[in-house]
């Protein structure tokens, strides 16, 4: 009698472990039943997105371009005495922004041209004077045509500050939409 006992909760251990394990490697996935509601109800909830909205290194640069032309007429620097307006971003955008304003007051140099004192107003390494920074941030598209940036202006902790840009591409050209 002993024996049968053993074996039989040999059995219900084995059995038991069985099915643990098979309902471990079944796979998880959501039963659909076929009535009109759930059927129903599963097509609608279906949400298709569009695919993301890359960027061409050419819309990146003409979004540049449109930010950094915005900040250049906004005179930041009118109530400062500064000698130079330093523009991060790469050589070709520079160059181009030189060329569309090649009087403007302070003039525009390249980012190269410019030191950094720690806690201090950047300064022009041709003049020893005060100078200011503007840089941009282009965010991910939004969903359809218009992407987000950030125009940024920097002359030290206290004239610091930004603009959020909304852009929008009409034909080849990305035009501001909104300023913020």
């Amino acid at each position: 009698m002993e024996k049968i006992v053993k074996v039989k909760f040999q059995f219900h251990f084995v059995l038991l472990f069985a099915f643990i394990a098979t309902g471990c490697f079944t796979k998880k996935e959501q039963i659909i039943f076929s009535d009109e509601s759930t059927a129903q109800q599963s097509a609608t909830n279906v949400v298709t997105l569009p695919p993301p909205m890359k960027l061409e290194k050419q819309d990146e640069f003409e979004i540049d371009l449109a930010v950094y032309s915005d900040l250049l007429q906004r005179h930041f620097w009118d109530n400062g005495e500064y000698s130079a307006i330093f523009l991060q971003g790469k050589d070709a955008e520079v160059n181009a922004l030189i060329r569309k304003f090649p009087n403007h007051i302070p003039p525009i140099k390249p980012a190269y041209r410019v030191e950094l004192p720690l806690n201090r107003t950047p300064v022009d390494k041709d003049t020893g004077k005060p100078a200011m920074i503007l840089s941009v941030d282009i965010a991910e598209p939004n969903t359809g045509d218009s992407v987000d940036a950030i125009g940024r202006w920097f002359a030290g902790e206290a004239v610091a500050g930004f603009y959020t840009f909304e852009l929008k591409k009409t034909g080849d050209e990305w035009e501001i939409e909104s300023v913020r």
